[in-house]
C-alpha cells in the first residue's frame, strides 16, 4: 500500500513524492518486486486488449507485442541504471546512493509503463496519453534533490537521465520489433 501511495505521489506531486520516498526508507528491491515487475506483466497482458476492438490483430501479433513491451522496459531499466551510474559515478558511490538512484529510475519507468498500459486499453491512438511522457522530465527535475545532484550538474543530469529513461524503451522496442516481426 505504501508503494502505491509513493507512486501516486511521485506522479501527482513529484517534489512531495520524492520527499516521501526518502522518508519511507523502503528496501530498494521491494519496489522492483512489488510494483515494477508486476506492472510489466500487466503491460504484457494489456497488449492483448486491442484484439477486442481491432479484428486485424491476431493472437500471435499480440503475444509478440507483449513480449517486446515487457522486454524493452525490463532491459531498459538495467541499461539506464548502468549508464546513469556510469555518467554520474558520484550518484552511485555508496550503497545508499546507488539504491536511491535505482529507486529514482524505477519510479520514472513505472510512470512510463502506466502510460503504455493506458494506451493499450484505449480503443484508439489517443495521443494526449503519449504526450504525458513529456511530464517525466519534470519528475526527473524534482528528483534531483532526492538524488543529491549538485547544482552545477543538474541541467545536464536532467537532460541525460530524461533522454535515457524515455528513449531506451523506445529504441529497444524498435530493435526487438525488427528482429521478431
Amino acid at each position: 500500500m505504501e508503494i502505491l501511495k509513493n507512486i501516486i505521489l511521485v506522479i501527482i506531486s513529484p517534489h512531495v513524492g520524492w520527499e516521501e520516498i526518502k522518508q519511507s526508507n523502503m528496501a530498494s528491491g521491494r519496489i522492483l518486486a512489488s510494483a515494477f515487475f508486476p506492472l510489466l506483466g500487466v503491460l504484457a497482458i494489456a497488449c492483448f486488449v486491442p484484439m477486442l476492438y481491432d479484428s486485424t490483430i491476431s493472437l500471435s501479433d499480440s503475444l509478440m507485442t507483449g513480449i517486446i513491451e515487457f522486454s524493452s522496459f525490463f532491459i531498459s531499466y538495467y541499461i539506464a541504471s548502468y549508464m546513469i551510474s556510469g555518467f554520474y559515478p558520484e550518484l552511485a558511490k555508496t550503497r545508499g546512493a546507488n539504491e536511491r538512484l535505482n529507486d529514482f529510475i524505477v519510479y520514472n519507468f513505472i510512470f512510463l509503463v502506466l502510460l503504455k498500459i493506458i494506451s493499450y486499453l484505449l480503443p484508439s491512438d489517443f495521443t494526449p496519453i503519449l504526450f504525458l511522457m513529456f511530464y517525466m522530465p519534470w519528475m526527473v527535475y524534482r528528483g534531483c534533490d532526492f538524488l543529491l545532484v549538485s547544482k552545477e550538474k543538474k541541467t545536464k543530469f536532467i537532460v541525460v537521465a530524461s533522454a535515457l529513461i524515455m528513449c531506451l524503451p523506445l529504441a529497444i522496442n524498435y530493435g526487438l520489433s525488427l528482429l521478431i516481426k
